[in-house]
């Protein structure tokens, strides 16, 4: 198991972590200097040259083209012979993109019930059974056309005092719409637009166009939103421009605001919370600390009833025949491997690589390939079964733990969460992310105590205080719930009081 070790780690002063007895490296805790010697499960290591914290330190010897193994799990091979002491990282470790080896389910797992009963929050119930834990007004741009439209609107109300138990009038504005092929680009488009809109965290919509883009705003009026008369559409084109647009919106809003205050936070069981889980600016902490105590806050709302959503298809590569062994049925494995092969196709059409997500911040906190980088990250879902996995922005019907199929770059990947109606997103950190959204509360949880310090202003929880041994991988992750509670029932996270509210769809198509 990934996790074998981490609390134990916990409690321990020693200056290097060994996470799993198989493994072969260790991780520095704080920097090491050429001379200081180690004792490490009995082994005495002397090193050789400077190791940044965060960094992989050979226990033993590795020939050339031998495996590395951290979490037990083999993360490359030697580029040349690796002496014991020596700092292992990109000069000395090979990326190895091999074939999958998956242990599928014999049978199906038994779909799993709730074990215990959950507290509960404060939310606001839909007429379509979901629970909002916000009260919106979106502003929706059709298009890049409507973009600044739409950005004026949600601007204009920023000093008026809003009716008590209305969050805000928040803007979604992007740069697409246009200029894109009508096939899947445009449908996927059209899902992640329409997600947003219809969502339990926004109580009505104003959808705006220019009037001749591909992205008519005329396809959004079969929505269960248009329908119950929560949506009204506005062009550029034919309401006398972009001024004239702001105070036809401003009017539609205006009507939507009074109902909106009508609206009442209601107990609701836990169970009701769909939690989208991220990653972003991560280090070699992060699967150690912030991921999995995020894992063991997952399970706790699993265990309740409740639906955690993982995302980041290419932050799951390398780690995927972990997700497999933990599939529901040969169904959802399949489905998940599916998406991984679509993925990778995507990528050598543009001959990209899974390695290539990396970034240089990753890798100067410690983190060598994507094969290391997904093993940690694959512990932010703690260790339930896995109920389902649907494509991007595609609405979450199951609960449980469930797989969405998203890119790895930060914002798109909370798109599509949000479009698939999670009501809270958890997002671990360890070179210090700054990011949120514009009608989901973002909770901000940093890896290490050095990135929560320094930018404490973004930061919610330190789950560094793992790594300095001042509490445990279960007390962090009660931590986290309980502050998931609070922050469903309306608590105001870092990125909500800072006021970050990024949007960016996924495009896949080609630019006309």
């Amino acid at each position: 198991m990934l996790l074998s070790g981490l609390v134990q780690l916990a409690t321990s002063n020693n200056s290097v972590m060994r996470l799993n007895p198989r493994d072969n490296v260790a991780v520095a805790r704080v920097a090491l200097w050429p001379g200081l010697r180690l004792e490490v499960d009995g082994l005495v290591v002397e090193v050789r040259e400077p190791v940044p914290a965060g960094h992989k330190l050979a226990l033993t010897p590795v020939e050339e083209g031998g495996v590395v193994r951290r979490y037990g799990e083999v993360i490359g091979r030697a580029a040349r012979r690796i002496e014991a002491g020596e700092h292992v990282h990109t000069h000395n470790l090979r990326f190895e993109e091999t074939a999958g080896q998956y242990e599928f389910p014999d049978e199906a797992l038994a779909v799993e019930r709730p074990r215990q009963a959950g507290p509960m929050f404060l939310g606001y119930r839909r007429p379509d059974g979901r629970v909002g834990t916000r009260n919106y007004i979106a502003v929706i741009a059709a298009s890049n056309c409507a973009a600044h439209a739409a950005e004026l609107v949600a601007r204009s109300y920023a000093g008026e005092a809003l009716p008590p138990g209305v969050d805000g009038v928040a803007a979604f504005p992007h740069g697409e719409g246009c200029g894109m092929t009508t096939g899947a680009d445009l449908a996927l488009l059209r899902r992640t637009l329409a997600g947003v809109l219809n969502h339990p965290n926004v109580y009505a919509a104003v959808i705006l166009g220019l009037g001749c883009e591909v992205n008519q705003i005329e396809l959004y009026f079969g929505e269960e939103a248009a329908r119950s008369g929560r949506l009204v559409g506005l062009t550029l084109q034919s309401s006398g421009g972009t001024r004239a647009t702001v105070e036809a919106a401003r009017r539609e809003i205006g009507r939507f605001l009074e109902r909106a205050a009508a609206e009442r936070r209601v107990e609701t069981p836990v169970s009701e919370i769909v939690l989208g889980l991220n990653c972003g600016g991560s280090d070699s902490f992060s699967g150690i600390t912030a991921n999995p105590a995020l894992g063991a806050c997952c399970d706790r709302l699993v265990e309740v009833g409740g639906t955690v959503v993982l995302a980041e298809t290419t932050e799951i590569f390398g780690a995927e025949h972990l997700l497999v062994r933990r599939a529901r049925n040969r169904q959802v494995a399949e489905k998940l491997l599916g998406f991984v092969r679509s993925y990778k196709e995507y990528l050598d059409r543009f001959r990209g690589s899974f390695d290539d997500n990396p970034s240089p911040g990753n890798k100067e906190g410690g983190l060598t390939n994507i094969v290391e980088k997904s093993l940690g990250a694959v512990a932010k879902a703690g260790t339930s079964t896995l109920m389902d996995a649907v494509d991007y922005a595609e609405r979450i019907r199951s609960r449980g733990f469930v797989f969405m199929n998203t890119p790895g770059y930060d914002p798109v990947s909370l798109a599509g969460l949000a479009a698939g109606g999670v009501n809270v997103i958890a997002f671990t950190t360890g070179r210090g992310s700054a990011i949120g959204f514009p009608t989901i509360p973002v909770i901000k949880i940093a890896s290490n105590s050095a990135t929560f310090a320094r930018m404490r202003e973004n930061m919610d929880v330190n789950a560094g205080r793992i790594a300095d041994g001042e509490a445990s991988v279960a007390e962090v992750g009660e931590e986290i719930f309980e502050l998931l509670v609070r922050v469903a029932s309306g608590e105001r996270t870092a990125s909500e009081r800072i006021g970050h509210h990024e949007f960016v769809p996924w495009r896949i198509g080609p630019v006309m």
